[in-house]
């Protein structure tokens, strides 16, 4: 067997770990309970760094090294995953030559992604698309919370309904609402701060827990709607802090643009539905417009319902009566509704199998050194 010269003994001290580049190869090399071992440096996963991994002990006492990514884990020793996981690292032999640490020219143990008899996200992993030229799929988004054991009345909410059952009504849309309150969903975890690739499509926590609440808003933004109607309270000038929960989650929506030039929104319309017993209404709908821009989504003429009683409108018991009394509300939902059909109708006879995102992408980047 062939051992390729790495580094100086000297330069792994006791409980430590690093990876180390040998021409067109990097090998992550481990120093622990007095054994130096070594696994091929990219995570089976999405490729992260185990050289930069934690090391972590587990129930079975051994020591393991967890991707700085995603968490995956790989025995320090063999290079398997724990428990009853079939997954493993590959693994290379190591041995010391005049202080030198040298390890096998090939891997001892190659690595081996185990194929699962059934994969959950399939549907998202394939982009299994559910609108067609003649479909009309339009999705509400209620990102209004509250105590579902203390309902309340909520003006963008019943406004929201009233758009949907406009639809319906007016001009036969399938349809369906998604209150963001009652799907239990984990916040962004950050993996793009750590590495661009490491914010994946599908959803890095969605690989993770494929009943994370996301997934259903993944499925019905991406895959069945052909209109998003969105309808936020205002809180303290701006959207609603589930907005932004969910915004931050659709990150692996906008990334794939930055990382894989491929577009998942296409030929989708987005319309706001906003109201507050406060003001601001123009600045939540610049936020919400430029974020759905930058997804993929066109917008129709006027595609927001503003309702704002300004600064001295305390008197908050009387607000959602003033709402639904108003002759504005009433005509704004259905212009609003109409405007953003049309729109749908005309834009799905674009061909957008070539569509170009004017965004930034990785390969524009640049090395350090530029």
């Amino acid at each position: 067997m062939q051992y390729i010269p790495l580094i100086p003994l000297s330069e792994l001290p006791e409980n430590t770990h690093k990876s180390v580049k040998n021409g067109n190869r990097t090998i992550a090399l481990f120093h622990y309970e007095g054994i130096i071992s070594a696994l091929d440096h990219a995570c089976i996963h999405k490729g992260g760094d185990l050289g930069e991994g934690f090391i972590q002990i587990l129930d079975d006492r051994e020591h393991y090294v967890a991707c700085p990514w995603h968490g995956w884990q790989y025995n320090l020793k063999t290079g398997k995953a724990p428990h009853d996981y079939k997954d493993r690292q590959a693994l290379y032999d190591v041995i010391l030559q005049n202080g030198m640490i040298c390890v096998s020219e090939k891997p001892v143990t190659d690595a081996y992604r185990a194929e699962h008899e059934s994969d959950p996200l399939a549907d998202l992993r394939s982009l299994n698309y559910q609108t067609t030229a003649t479909s009309l799929n339009v999705l509400g988004i209620s990102t209004t919370n509250m105590n579902s054991d203390l309902p309340r009345p909520s003006t963008s909410e019943t406004a929201l309904q009233n758009a949907l059952d406009i639809a319906v009504s007016k001009f036969g849309a399938q349809t369906k609402m998604i209150k963001l309150r009652e799907l239990n969903f984990r916040h962004c975890e950050g993996y793009y701060s750590r590495h661009e690739k490491a914010c994946t499509w599908p959803c890095s926590i969605s690989e993770m827990d494929a009943n994370d609440g996301m997934n259903e808003i993944y499925r019905s933004i991406v895959l069945w709607a052909d209109a998003v109607i969105l309808a936020t309270p205002i809180r303290w000038g701006n959207a609603s802090s589930l907005y932004y929960k969910m915004a931050e989650r659709l990150n692996t929506v906008q990334n794939q643009i930055t990382i894989n030039d491929k577009v998942l929104i296409k030929n989708k319309v987005v319309s706001f539905i906003i109201t507050g017993g406060q003001d601001n209404v123009q600045g939540v709908a610049g936020q919400l417009n430029s974020f759905f821009a930058d997804l993929g989504f066109t917008f129709p003429p006027f595609n927001y319902l503003g309702w704002s009683r300004g600064w001295i409108a305390e008197d908050m018991e009387n607000n959602y009566t003033r709402f639904f009394k108003n002759r504005y509300v009433k005509r704004s939902v259905i212009d609003l509704v109409t405007n953003t059909v049309k729109l749908v109708q005309q834009i799905k006879q674009m061909d957008v199998s070539h569509l170009q995102a004017p965004k930034p992408k990785i390969s524009e980047a640049g090395s350090l050194s530029e």
